[in-house]
Formats: structure tokens, sequence, C-alpha cells
């Protein structure tokens, strides 16, 4: 009654709770990284202190369009490669999380084959 208990929960509920935790990762990585946001965001100024015209003359109007230009090429350069890291680690996630589910119901029966490889081939300390 046991083992039929425990076979039912590894997969039943234990699948359920490793297919949460994989939710729950890829939406970690995805809070981390936040991507929608940074591509809602991309050409918006990086850190921009302050970029205003400080007279009404041309000169100074063209060096604060300069400034926010500037300012917004850097915020697109980081943002750039933030969203990169992100796509990069969420497909990293995704990866090792499909094999997770892959040796999930593999993994139940590793302590049995481990058991029957040391009787049939003998510890590795004896073979010599």
């Amino acid at each position: 009654m046991l083992l039929v208990g425990f076979l039912s929960w590894w997969y039943g509920a234990g699948w359920r709770g490793q297919l949460e935790r994989i939710g729950q990762s890829l939406a970690s990585v995805n809070d981390t990284f936040s991507v929608p946001l940074l591509l809602k965001t991309f050409f918006a100024p990086f850190r921009q202190i302050s970029a205003d015209a400080t007279g009404n003359d041309i000169t100074s109007k063209f060096r604060a369009w300069g400034d926010r230009m500037f300012s917004r090429m850097i915020g697109a350069f980081v943002r750039f490669f933030m969203i990169l890291f992100g796509l990069v680690t969420m497909f990293f996630t995704l990866i090792i999380s499909l094999i997770r589910l892959i040796i999930w119901p593999i993994l139940l029966f590793l302590p049995v084959i481990g058991l029957i490889l040391m009787l049939s081939l003998g510890t590795p300390w004896k073979l010599v």
C-alpha cells in the first residue's frame, strides 16, 4: 500500500510539482531581466541627469539634443544586451527544465538500477 501511494504521488502530484517549479523558475528569470519592460523602453534615455538647453541660442539647443540622443543610444545599447542575456538565460532555463521533466519518471528507478549493477558487476573498489 505504501509503494502504491508513493508511485501515485511520484507520477501525479510530484510531476505537477515539477511543472509548477519550472513555471516559477521561468517567471523568476523573466522578472529578473524584465524583458517586456526593456522592450517598451528600448530608446528611452539612459540615466540622463540634465540635457536641457540653458540658453535660447541654436548651439545650446543642438548640444542638448545631441546629449539626449547620446543618452538614448547608450540606453539602447545597454538594454539590447540585457534583453539578449535575459533571452539566453530563459532559453537555458527552459532546456534544463525540459531535461528535469524527462529525467523525473526515470529517477525513481535509479536506486534499483544501481543496486542491480552493484550486485552484478561489483563495487569499483572490489573490481581490482
